[in-house]
């Protein structure tokens, strides 16, 4: 009886998975920072609206700026293999040998390189192009709206994070228990992160711990010495 074979991968999950972390991730270290800032000079009126303002305005911009990247790619994209359809019409067979170059190089004879690139032309000369000599594939290939969905979606978590635990907390301890409890949920945004991509956790908790710690030392520090709303 004949097996199926499976193997599992990650890579179909770039696309979204990278705009989600880092929606989240910039969700909770920027509103944090900014509680953090304001609370070590005001009060929880003051860190209430500058947390709102910015969970609103981080959101839409986290959103406009991932669909005006990823649509600038997509047109990149688009525009490549525009010009790889025409240098096909008009000399197939030097992109059919480009084509079996590029085989050789990967350690196929000539003979077998120039056949499988020939079956390949065949069937779909630009599907070959676009996979082999551009480097793209369907896992890799730019979704504005995904990727901008991804990330305003989970700026706006991330952000409420900080800003539920400002509102619940005694207003004196404020920056206290939001850079710890925001420390804790980078952790587990690192980890599950990693977990969703297949990649070490521990790296990946540390990674984001450090930076958002880093990050929201130096806002409290600003705000603390200076006495200013940041």
């Amino acid at each position: 009886m004949e097996r199926s074979h499976y193997e599992r991968h990650f890579v179909s999950r770039v696309g979204w998975l990278r705009a989600a972390v880092l929606g989240a991730n910039d969700g909770i270290v920027s509103t944090a920072s900014l509680i953090v800032g304001v609370a070590a000079a005001s009060g929880r009126a003051e860190v209430m609206i500058a947390g709102a303002a910015g969970l609103a305005a981080g959101a839409l911009s986290m959103a406009a700026g991932e669909y005006v990247s990823v649509s600038s790619q997509a047109d990149t994209e688009a525009a490549d293999l525009a010009r790889e359809q025409q240098e096909i019409d008009a000399d197939p067979a030097e992109e059919l040998r480009a084509l079996a170059a590029i085989y050789q190089g990967r350690g196929l004879t000539p003979d077998l390189a120039r056949q499988v690139a020939e079956a390949l032309h065949e069937k779909d000369a630009l599907a070959a192009h676009k996979r082999d000599e551009l480097g793209m594939s369907e896992h890799t290939e730019a979704q504005p709206l995904v990727a901008a969905g991804a990330s305003a979606l989970t700026f706006a978590v991330g952000a409420a994070l900080p800003l539920a635990t400002a509102a619940l907390v005694p207003e004196a301890s404020i920056p206290l228990w939001v850079t710890v409890l925001s420390l804790i949920f980078l952790a587990v945004l690192g980890a599950v992160g990693a977990r969703a991509g297949g990649a070490p956790v521990v790296r990946g908790v540390a990674r984001v711990t450090f930076w958002g710690a880093v990050a929201m030392a130096v806002t409290w520090a600003v705000g603390y010495f200076f006495g200013a709303v940041v």
